[in-house]
């Protein structure tokens, strides 16, 4: 059955587990599309223009944004980044699903610009100690560092009623399930299924032959 393709965005503060559920889902469902967002920052070392990221001029994106062509965009540390628009609607005609794995505010742009083809799903932690233990297990930050993102992870946590769906991540295994659950259901709805309506219809002129 042909379908619209969903826009999934997937939100959680640092640690909740979010680069883990999206790389899970992409295993999944590995035609699912990740969104490469496009910024002015310039290419690390090994990136791949059009891969990693659209690596593009200031002017160049700020020519795509006045041209409508950004989903959503923001500046951070002094580089544009966004999430251009024509590659997802292609994605969307075609009935694939493109994973965004953004903070609140580029969820509310694309969820302003898009409707009711996204889909949008909040991950919070089980406990605010065991995100500050996930943090540090990841051995990579110092202390200041870690005392940054907790901060910063209550600004973003107190966002939650913004998003179609939260889910606590205490047991990877369950919420990856939860994830699916969410996706099969949303993928199955009425206003999605773009080719009902054909189907619908030859069942009536099967009828209709039959008599």
């Amino acid at each position: 059955m042909q379908r619209r393709g969903l826009l999934i965005i997937l939100s959680s503060p640092s640690g909740a587990g979010k680069s883990t559920m999206t790389r899970r889902l992409r295993v999944w469902d590995p035609t699912i599309a990740f969104s490469v967002s496009a910024t002015t920052r310039p290419p690390r070392p090994a990136e791949v223009d059009g891969q990693d990221y659209y690596f593009r001029t200031r002017p160049q994106f700020e020519a795509m944004v006045q041209d409508g062509e950004m989903l959503e965009h923001a500046e951070v540390f002094g580089n544009l980044y966004g999430s251009p628009r024509a590659p997802v609607e292609a994605n969307m005609e075609a009935g694939v699903d493109t994973l965004f794995d953004i903070d609140w505010q580029g969820g509310q742009q694309i969820k302003q610009a898009m409707g009711d083809d996204v889909v949008s799903i909040f991950i919070l932690p089980p406990s605010m100690a065991e995100l500050e233990r996930r943090l540090r297990a990841r051995g990579q930050d110092d202390d200041a560092v870690i005392a940054g993102r907790m901060a910063k992870s209550m600004n973003e946590i107190s966002h939650w009623a913004e998003y179609d769906y939260v889910l606590i991540n205490a047991d990877p295994e369950v919420c990856e399930a939860e994830l699916r659950a969410i996706l099969t259901a949303e993928r199955l709805r009425r206003t999605r299924q773009v080719g009902l309506t054909s189907f619908v219809r030859g069942l009536g002129n099967e009828h209709e032959e039959s008599r």
